[in-house]
Order: structure tokens, then sequence, then C-alpha cells
């Protein structure tokens, strides 16, 4: 299994939220706190119309003030819970929601590169995670 002292999951992560954040269009709350990615993945699964346990859990821990504390412990409660690749494909599903938050050059807006990295995701739910969360 992964653990937390794992390279190889440290290497993960930061290329995960790499990607949730390349070219991730600058938007800001009502009290303009700008918005990152969680808000973007928060969205997308609320657009679902089901409680989404990850977000549920992370809105819980009272020690994460900042949207990418917040989408990094979200990264690691999917990757617990082999729920990542099918938890970013429901947010990825709306081309409409995608151009609001992500300009043309992310990988998301290809529909090839976009199935490419959800294969590569959807591979790891064949891996055992144990982190802390």
């Amino acid at each position: 299994p992964v653990t937390d002292g794992s390279r190889e999951l440290h290497s993960l992560c930061a290329q995960l939220e790499f990607l949730l954040q390349f070219d991730l269009k600058e938007k800001r709350s009502f009290f303009g706190q700008r918005k990152d990615y969680w808000d973007f993945l928060c969205q997308g699964l609320a657009r679902c119309r089901q409680e989404h346990e990850g977000i549920h859990f992370v809105t819980s821990l009272e020690k994460l003030k900042t949207p990418v504390g917040r989408g990094r412990a979200f990264l690691r409660y999917c990757l617990v819970h082999q729920q990542l690749a099918e938890s970013l494909q429901l947010c990825l599903v709306d081309s409409e929601s995608l151009c609001e938050w992500y300009y043309a050059r992310s990988p998301f807006l290809s529909p090839k590169q976009r199935a490419e990295i959800l294969g590569s995701l959807y591979e790891l739910d064949c891996v055992t995670f144990h982190l802390t969360l």
C-alpha cells in the first residue's frame, strides 16, 4: 500500500494539483477570497445532485481554512476511498462549466486529454492508499 511517507504519493498529488490548477480562471467569492480547484470540485459534484462523502468530510475538518488545503484533503480522501477518477469525471462532464472555470489551454477542455487523464486515474483504483486523513 501507498502511505504518507511515499515519494510517489507526493509526486502524484503535486501532479494532480498542477492539472487542476493549470489554466484555471481567476474567480473570487462574494467576500473577495480567490476560488481554487476545490470550489470547482464542489460546484461540479453539487451539480450531480448527490451529497459527496468526500466534500462532507473535508468541510467538517475545522483545521482546514483555505481552498487549497481543502482541495488537497479531498484528493487524499478520494485516493483512500478509490473515488478520485469517478469524482473528477462527474466534474468534467459539463463542458459549459469547464469553460466557465478553465481557459482554453486546460487539458480538461480537450476530449482526448481528458479521457487519457481519467483513464490513468481509474487505474489508480487498483492501488491501496493508507493515508492519514
